[in-house]
């Protein structure tokens, strides 16, 4: 599979699946949404898969949300099938979520090569597979409080699957930036390298080697103790996210972005 926003190949049990947006940093449009998630129920059933190897081409793993998308949805867009507000088949998650989401539904293990940045939605992209190998230099970011909006692509979820209460919070509610190599003090990164794509498809040979009867069985009995609270948590995100898009305070938070000027909020009632 190929196309101008994520490809998969296919090589001894090992996908390797990449984000091809390189000119914008792999940020996520209309068109990464509909590719990701596409990709990953492919690879529910593609014959001889073990393992994948999720990565970004160019500089970036993920940028997040690109400013089109985002001021679309900041105006109440059209809901079209490429809307990240879409809900999916399943009733359990919308697309932005699934993009996520639809890792942890795969019966084989998912390795994100992070590198660059991972923003926003790009986090919650590398946050949703297994296991994550990250460059020190990574700018990462839970960014969307700084947009005025929560985390709603299954973020909070499995942040709060890695770090304690306190700093999930932290994250969330600054926004601020951090690099890898707090994100592997914090537990976010499962491992640091200077080369992450290598030792990412490194570990990935290393478990497809493995009995794939015992590697599936492994990764479903983790998910059914790490995911048991997914729906609740999801229709959460989704109606925390509802409350706030499109509403005076999140508006405000992308203008006043754009014109570089602080902020003007109102307080809730």
């Amino acid at each position: 599979m190929s196309d101008d926003r994520v490809s998969i190949t296919i090589t001894d049990g090992i996908a390797d699946v990449r984000m091809t947006r390189a000119d914008k940093r792999n940020a996520l449009d209309g068109a990464m949404f509909q590719a990701l998630a596409a990709a990953g129920e492919r690879l529910k059933t593609e014959p001889g898969v073990r393992v994948v190897v999720l990565s970004g081409e160019g500089s970036s793993f993920c940028a997040g949300l690109d400013f089109a998308t985002m001021s679309a949805l900041a105006g109440g867009g059209e809901r079209s099938a490429d809307n990240p507000g879409i809900m999916q088949q399943s009733g359990i998650t919308h697309l932005g979520q699934q993009v996520c989401w639809v890792w942890q539904e795969l019966p084989v293990p998912v390795i994100a090569a992070v590198h660059g940045h991972a923003i926003g939605g790009g986090i919650q992209v590398a946050l949703g597979a297994d296991i994550r190998i990250v460059h020190p230099d990574t700018q990462l970011s839970v960014r969307e409080v700084h947009w005025g909006l929560v985390p709603d692509m299954t973020g909070t979820l499995m942040l709060s699957q890695l770090v304690r209460a306190d700093v999930a919070k932290e994250l969330v509610l600054t926004a601020r930036m951090f690099d890898g190599r707090e994100a592997f003090a914090l537990g976010i990164a499962t491992r640091l390298s200077d080369t992450p794509y290598d030792d990412a498809m490194a570990m990935a040979r290393e478990i497809a080697g493995r009995s794939p009867s015992a590697v599936r069985a492994g990764k479903a009995l983790l998910n059914g103790l790490f995911n048991a609270l997914a729906e609740q948590q999801f229709a959460a995100e989704r109606a925390a996210i509802g409350s706030l898009i499109g509403k005076p305070n999140q508006m405000e938070a992308v203008m006043a972005n754009f014109d570089k000027r602080p902020p003007n909020f109102v307080d809730p009632t």
